[in-house]
C-alpha cells in the first residue's frame, strides 16, 4: 500500500504512516527547543553527543548499552526505540507507504525510496578517494575500493580461489565446477 492523497473537496490531505507521524513529532520537539531558546544541555557520557531533552538522551544511550525494551509481537525481535519497532513491523505486514513518483515502485522505508530514486536521476554521491570514480550506492563504492586494496573476502568452496564479490565467487563455482551452490560464502 502506497501513500495516497485523499481528496476532500478542494483540499488534499496526505495519509501518513506511523513512521512519518513519529518523525513529525520528533521535528516538533526540535522546533520547540529552537523557539523556546533551549540549548542542548544533556550530554551522552559515552560519545559526547548532546541533546536538549533528557528522554531523547536516554533513548540514544540504548545504542551504547544494547538495551532493547521494545519487542515485536509477531517474531519477538527486540528494538531500542518504538520508531525502530514500527519500521520493522512493516516486514510482517508488507506495508510499503513510500512510492516513487517516477515509476510507482513502493518501499517500506523512506531511505530506500531515496536510494532508488538515484536510478532515475543518475546521482552518484559516493566517490572513491583513490581514483575519483563515483557510485550511486555506498556498497558499490566499498566493493570497488577492494580493487585498490586487493582485499578478496569471498572464496570458492571447491578450489579456494578468492574474489572481490560474492557474485564472482558463486559464478565461478557454478561455471568451473558445474554446480549452483551458495557454499562460496
Amino acid at each position: 500500500m502506497c501513500i495516497k492523497d485523499l481528496t476532500r473537496g478542494r483540499s488534499r490531505i496526505p495519509v501518513l504512516s506511523v513512521e512519518e507521524v513519529l518523525f513529525y513529532i520528533h521535528l516538533n520537539v526540535h522546533e520547540k527547543d529552537l523557539t523556546q531558546g533551549r540549548e542542548a544541555v544533556y550530554s551522552c557520557p559515552e560519545c559526547g553527543k548532546c541533546f536538549s531533552q533528557k528522554s531523547i538522551l536516554y533513548t540514544h544511550q540504548r545504542s551504547h548499552t544494547g538495551e532493547k525494551p521494545y519487542s515485536c509481537p509477531e517474531c519477538g525481535e527486540m528494538f531500542f526505540s518504538e520508531f525502530s519497532l514500527h519500521r520493522h513491523q512493516r516486514s510482517h505486514t508488507g506495508e510499503k507507504p513510500y512510492s516513487c513518483p517516477e515509476c510507482g515502485k513502493c518501499f517500506s522505508q523512506k531511505s530506500n525510496l531515496h536510494t532508488h530514486q538515484r536510478s532515475h536521476t543518475g546521482e552518484k554521491p559516493y566517490s572513491c578517494p583513490e581514483c575519483g570514480k563515483c557510485f550511486s550506492w555506498k556498497s558499490y563504492l566499498h566493493t570497488h575500493q577492494r580493487s585498490h586494496t586487493g582485499d578478496k573476502p569471498y572464496s570458492c568452496s571447491e578450489c579456494g580461489k578468492r574474489f572481490f564479490t560474492e557474485v564472482q565467487s558463486l559464478q565461478t563455482s557454478e561455471v568451473s565446477h558445474g554446480e549452483k551452490s551458495l557454499s562460496c560464502l
